[in-house]
């Protein structure tokens, strides 16, 4: 019975502890709705803040985007700009050098064709001049010496006519007395005797006739000699003569270079136009290939800028996947 009682005590002070302690879970479970219908209200409150602020975030990214592609097409046209007149720059100063060089080749080409003219010109001139006056001497000489040896000749000859004709008169007269000697063989001893008296010095006019045709043939020697000379300069006339033809061809090869040149010259002035044509349409090709760069940077730019900046691919717009998540606006606006 004591057993009993003090059972049932204890039952009723368990129950009691129970009644405690369900009444605390009930105040408890009261509680956690009242602060879970608290935190969801805060919850609505934040997503409210949060999309509000989310809007603010994507009108200033468009802003900032609008800012940000107008900076870079300034940028983009200036740089352009800087680069195409840099670009005018050096051609023009490449176009002016190349110009200068062009004309001071031009210039040192004239002047040394003009030397080279002059100095032909001189020595053409020159070898004229002495040609000329070489072959007038030469003529001079050759007249005045074939003009001495004809006079030279003509007395040579007028002399030995004469020596010949003496001779012959001499040899008439030889005969002559010949006969009359054989006559005056048929006649006395006496009369042979003085016809004899006159052909005593006959071997002295023989051998004086001798001395007298060897002084002629070394005369003809003589003559001979300067005959020989008269050949050897007429020889000489020769070799100067084909001198004179070897320089005038190499007078022609001389004028043949020069038209050569000249014509260098003209190719040169023609390879110099075609180059400026060329640097022309270097020049618009460079301008044309920039326009294109441009195009396409822009179309780069408009293509490529939009899709990845957009707001669908912020990380700002992705889905909260907790009660936690409506923190992250608050720290990535920070």
């Amino acid at each position: 019975m004591y057993v009993f009682a003090f059972q049932s005590e204890s039952a009723v002070v368990k129950e009691r502890e129970l009644s405690l302690e369900l009444a605390r879970i009930r105040d408890e479970v009261a509680f956690s709705v009242a602060h879970w219908e608290q935190l969801q209200q805060e919850k609505e409150e934040l997503e409210r803040r949060f999309k509000a602020e989310l809007q603010g975030l994507r009108a200033q990214q468009q802003r900032e985007l609008g800012v940000l592609e107008e900076r870079l097409k300034a940028q983009h046209v200036a740089q352009t700009e800087s680069l195409q007149a840099q670009q005018r720059a050096e051609l023009e100063e490449l176009r002016v050098k190349q110009q200068e060089q062009v004309c001071e080749m031009t210039e040192n080409q004239e002047a040394a064709l003009m030397e080279m003219e002059t100095a032909h010109d001189d020595t053409l001139a020159t070898l004229q001049e002495e040609h000329a006056r070489t072959v007038k001497n030469l003529k001079m000489a050759h007249e005045q010496q074939t003009k001495s040896l004809e006079e030279e000749f003509e007395k040579i000859r007028l002399s030995l006519q004469d020596q010949v004709d003496t001779l012959t008169f001499q040899n008439r007269s030889l005969r002559d007395r010949a006969k009359r000697f054989e006559e005056a063989l048929r006649k006395s001893t006496d009369e042979q005797i003085d016809a004899l008296a006159p052909y005593k010095h006959i071997d002295e006019d023989l051998k004086s006739l001798k001395e007298v045709l060897e002084m002629k043939n070394q005369q003809i020697h003589q003559q001979e000699l300067k005959i020989s000379e008269l050949e050897k300069i007429a020889e000489k006339n020769v070799y100067l003569e084909e001198r004179l033809q070897v320089l005038q061809q190499q007078n022609e090869d001389l004028k043949e270079r020069i038209d050569k040149n000249l014509a260098v010259s003209r190719q040169l002035s023609e390879d110099n136009a075609n180059l400026q044509v060329n640097v022309v349409k270097e020049s618009n090709e460079k301008k044309r290939l920039s326009r294109t760069n441009e195009e396409l940077l822009w179309r780069l730019q408009t293509g490529e800028l939009s899709p990845r900046m957009s707001p669908s691919s912020s990380p700002i717009h992705r889905p909260s996947s907790g009660p936690g998540s409506p923190a992250r606006p608050h720290s990535y606006h920070q």
